[in-house]
């Protein structure tokens, strides 16, 4: 028998492969700040370069847009090299034989209205809108802009109280972001050139983990300034707004509508992967500010927005979004049909549901669909399912968690799309009935459509349902009082105040909708700043820790540490933490992989030590 000839690669194209490799780390570690008309310049030159060369549009018209943009860089260019630009983009896009001069066209087109204010001023005021002190990317990408390389360095010198000092200067939940924060920061780490980012979460959690923060001294609060602000919602937003607000000399008092502070930190995150020992202890160390409670409290019944106007000086609105969204599907009553935050809510109040033989469903795709499935598996159901109408790819929970959802046996039923709940005669739900999809174009999120198939409805029995399809806001009463509202969400200006209302102010989920705890974080932040000014004050929130020189050793290219979890087939049976923590070994190789950009590669501009808020 003949042995097949398998050609081995030769060096050129390792070294190709090699190179493509690394040019695609660079694009991801591509930081804020450059120029997007020069950028933009340096993706057309790849398409060019892949083009094949058989079409007009391709071979000649890329490399005229390329002539037409570098006039522009130049600052040689006119407001009739921009129309020039647009038409000859249109014109590629509409004669391109193939897709890649297709997409490089509507690359160009989609930069001329995205990034008009840049193009603009390239050709009428002869300069670039971009910073080119480059900001420190993993800092600008922070919404609440902690300095990271700062914490990352005290972390490597086993100074942990002091790296959760730095960590509060910015933010006053170390601790939540440590366990549960989706880390933007790493996104753009510029040790993607190198290997890949580093495990900026994994330092903050070694940190947390050496110096609980309810025993880290909170810094000294500014004289009294005699001011009282009214927090409607102790939720992140909320605790961060009184935080600071209490930490530049104001009175703050919280109104809270449940029996415990931390809104969705705990009566929407599971036990499992924050516990709620550990969410104490930043809300302890918030509380020791001074910061006054008042629990039990709906507004609109028990006090009116009206009366908190006229006590307070100032009322910041951060109710959050603690409602579920309605599935209009036949057959949405039935029993064992359950949203997820009711079901959350309750496994946050403590009281565990049992679905011991139960076959249950999940619907969506999202952290709070898989944190519904992982709980129902501990709940002791017999099968959980997770139904979603697109690919597994698309789906919007972290990567980290379907993986975990699927380690802990999860059925992902991916391209189904949920059509009606069958009932039996006592009306409890016997069965899920879904369409098959298909995948189809793509929609403005960058994510293929799902589309009808050309297939039978299929059904998938069950006895519990848990829809995980998004949250809500309860506005009613804040919107009788005069907040105007879009798409059932708080309208608040951009310095969080409210449009035609004196001295109410807004933020976090119920304006921006569910989004993610470090922006809540982050709108907390914003909003007490805006107060402090209205109040008539410009107070600054300094941190006395003194930042580590970098070191000057060699960056050579090293493995990223990985958390590590507990044993699936352990942790699925409990709820306590499924996390493991770094060991000091794993934290000082770590934190030295940091690159120290806020000394080295980003220009003079430090983030979070030397701005003011």
């Amino acid at each position: 028998m003949s042995r097949l000839n398998v050609p081995k690669p030769n060096k050129a194209h390792s070294t190709s492969e090699r190179l493509m490799r690394e040019f695609e780390q660079r694009i991801i570690a591509s930081p804020p700040g450059v120029c997007p008309v020069d950028m933009q310049l340096s993706f057309l030159k790849v398409c060019h370069a892949q083009t094949c060369g058989k079409c007009v549009p391709c071979r000649v018209g890329l490399g005229q847009l390329e002539t037409l943009m570098e006039e522009i860089l130049d600052n040689r260019g006119t407001m009739k090299t921009l129309q020039l630009l647009e038409e000859t983009a249109r014109n590629i896009q509409l004669t391109a034989d193939c897709a890649i001069g297709f997409e490089a066209a509507r690359m160009v087109l989609m930069g001329l209205e995205g990034f008009q204010e840049d193009y603009l001023s390239h050709v009428q005021e002869k300069k670039c809108t971009a910073s080119f002190e480059q900001p420190i990317p993993c800092i600008t990408l922070c919404p609440a802009k902690v300095d990271i390389p700062g914490y990352v360095a005290l972390v490597g010198e086993g100074r942990y109280a002091d790296a959760v000092k730095l960590i509060r200067k910015d933010n006053p939940f170390p601790t939540a972001c440590a366990l549960i924060c989706e880390h933007p920061c790493e996104e753009r780490c510029r040790r993607n050139m190198l290997d890949s980012s580093v495990n900026i979460r994994g330092l903050k959690r070694f940190a947390v983990d050496n110096a609980a923060p309810d025993k880290v001294e909170v810094p000294q609060k500014a004289p009294s300034t005699g001011k009282r602000v009214a927090i409607v919602g102790g939720g992140p937003s909320g605790l961060t707004a009184a935080y600071f607000l209490q930490l530049m000399g104001h009175q703050t008092v919280v109104y809270e509508e449940k029996p415990k502070l931390g809104g969705m930190l705990r009566y929407g995150i599971p036990n499992y992967r924050f516990p709620r020992e550990r969410l104490q202890q930043d809300i302890d160390a918030i509380l020791s500010t001074g910061v006054e409670v008042k629990y039990n409290v709906n507004i609109g019944k028990d006090v009116t927005m009206e009366q908190l106007n006229k006590e307070y000086d100032a009322v910041y609105v951060a109710i959050g979004a603690h409602a579920e969204k309605h599935f209009g599907i036949e057959g949405a009553e039935s029993k064992g049909v359950y949203s997820a935050v009711e079901m959350l809510r309750e496994v946050g109040y403590e009281r565990y549901p049992d679905y011991s033989g139960k076959k249950v469903v999940v619907i969506g795709g999202g952290n709070v669909a898989m944190d519904c499935a992982r709980t129902a598996i501990r709940a002791k159901a017999d099968k959980v399912s997770i139904v979603y109408r697109r690919r597994q790819k698309d789906m919007t929970a972290l990567p980290a968690e379907i993986e975990g959802a699927v380690a802990e046996g999860v059925e992902l039923l991916t391209l189904q799309a949920p059509m009606r709940v069958e009932a039996d005669q006592q009306g409890n739900v016997t069965a899920l009935w879904t369409q098959p999809q298909i995948s189809g174009t793509y929609d403005k999120a960058g994510r293929p459509r799902p589309v009808k198939a050309d297939k039978t409805e299929e059904r998938i029995a069950c006895d519990i349902i848990l829809v995980a399809i998004g949250q809500d806001i309860i506005c009613q009463h804040f919107e009788e009082f005069g907040i105007p509202t879009k798409w059932n969400c708080l309208t608040a200006e951009e310095d969080c105040s409210i449009p035609g209302v004196k001295g109410v102010f807004a933020g976090g989920d119920c304006v921006s909708g569910p989004a993610t705890v470090i922006k809540a974080i982050a709108a907390g932040k914003a909003a007490a700043a805006n107060i402090d000014n209205y109040l008539g004050f410009h107070h600054e929130i300094s941190c006395d820790v003194e930042i580590p020189q970098p070191r000057l050793n060699n960056k050579l290219p090293s493995g990223r540490i990985h958390l590590t979890e507990r044993e699936a087939c352990e942790r699925k049976y409990d709820f306590e933490g499924v996390e493991n923590n770094m060991s000091l070994e794993e934290a000082m190789q770590e934190s030295a992989r940091c690159l120290r950009c806020d000394h080295f590669g980003c220009g003079i501009l430090r983030g979070g030590r030397e701005e003011k808020w």
